[in-house]
């Protein structure tokens, strides 16, 4: 057993290239002396904010297209025109200036693909629809998904197909395991949409001897501050067959056992309450149960790392139900259901 530590992880740093040609007629004219270049003096600035809000902190480039527009464009992503016509410079024609690409939001759409599956209706997640379809447009196009399960639903035929498109770029295991991750949804966004709200594991950890990611100790870590009191854990993540009993939900990332012996029934909920508060799905398990001691176990909400048992976990949490086999009710506290990112901005 060990209790949480705490960390923070690094920060990743660019790079720059340049290149040169040879000067243009070389054999008709001498060479005329070239100074070095400097930035200096050649600063590119938005626009600052006018006193009627016309420039919107966009640069200058963005507000000329939308002075000269004879239908003025939308403002896209990073001030970026999106629609509108504007005159051509080169004939009296009209040009249309470029769509920018619609957006997804990982957030919202991970969030349905955990509960989607497990739902006994066609409910959609609300606020997933628009992105969930463009993921599933992107299948389809790829012929990974039929067109009959392009609805907005990130149901098991959507589940599968992005299982597919993951293994089609060479991820086994927990990379390929439905979720729309990191690494593999930029592949499918490619030339089709944005992202927002991106979704990170983190880097896998070790604390006391059981391995985490990053984000998981993150959310231990406020919930051992909310609490004012150390969590000792019984099982981390990224241990398959380690605990046959837990029926696999801790073979990928996000998932834990608190230990809670020797404390009393309100300390008890008062950690279920705290974790629930960061955004795990989280549970006060006793022998009654199952063949363990008493403990808790806490899966965090929206980990792209989750095993497929883990995200049923999730995806019952979100309808009321105990994450466990037999969907019994949620035997919990009663909290505002929230993932870590909703938790952070709240």
């Amino acid at each position: 057993m060990a209790a949480i530590a705490s960390g923070s992880a690094p920060a990743a740093a660019g790079a720059q290239a340049e290149h040169a040609g040879p000067p243009l007629f070389r054999n008709a004219v001498a060479e005329p002396p070239v100074a070095a270049e400097s930035p200096e003096g050649h600063r590119r600035t938005p626009v600052k904010q006018t006193a009627d809000g016309e420039a919107g902190g966009c640069s200058a480039r963005y507000e000329v297209l939308a002075q000269e527009a004879i239908e003025a464009p939308r403002t896209g992503p990073s001030c970026s025109p999106a629609g509108g016509r504007r005159p051509s410079h080169d004939n009296d024609a009209f040009v249309h200036q470029a769509a920018a690409l619609p957006s997804v939001n990982m957030e919202a759409t991970v969030k349905a693909a955990q509960i989607d599956p497990r739902r006994p209706d066609d409910t959609l997640t609300p606020g997933a629809k628009a992105g969930v379809l463009l993921v599933e447009r992107a299948l389809r196009d790829r012929h990974l998904l039929d067109a009959k399960w392009v609805d907005g639903y990130f149901g098991t035929a959507t589940v599968a197909a992005y299982a597919k498109f993951q293994n089609s770029l060479g991820y086994t295991g927990l990379a390929a395991n439905g979720l729309p991750g990191k690494a593999s949804l930029p592949r499918l966004a490619a030339g089709r949409f944005t992202l927002t709200h991106v979704i990170d594991p983190g880097s896998r950890v070790s604390s006391g001897g059981f391995v985490l990611n990053t984000r998981t100790r993150s959310m231990l870590g406020e919930a051992t501050r909310l609490l004012g009191r150390e969590l000792v854990l019984e099982q981390g993540s990224y241990n398959p067959g380690g605990d046959p009993t837990s029926a696999g939900t801790h073979d990928g990332g996000g998932v834990v056992d608190i230990s809670v012996k020797q404390m009393s029934a309100a300390t008890r909920t008062a950690i279920v309450r705290a974790l629930r508060q960061v955004g795990f799905a989280a549970w006060l398990r006793s022998p009654d149960q199952g063949d363990w001691p008493w403990h808790i176990h806490a899966a965090a909400i929206s980990d792209t790392d989750l095993s497929s048992q883990a995200q049923h976990q999730i995806g019952d949490y979100y309808l009321g139900l105990n994450g466990l086999a037999n969907r019994g009710p949620d035997d919990g506290p009663k909290v505002t259901i929230r993932t870590w990112e909703e938790y952070q901005r709240r």
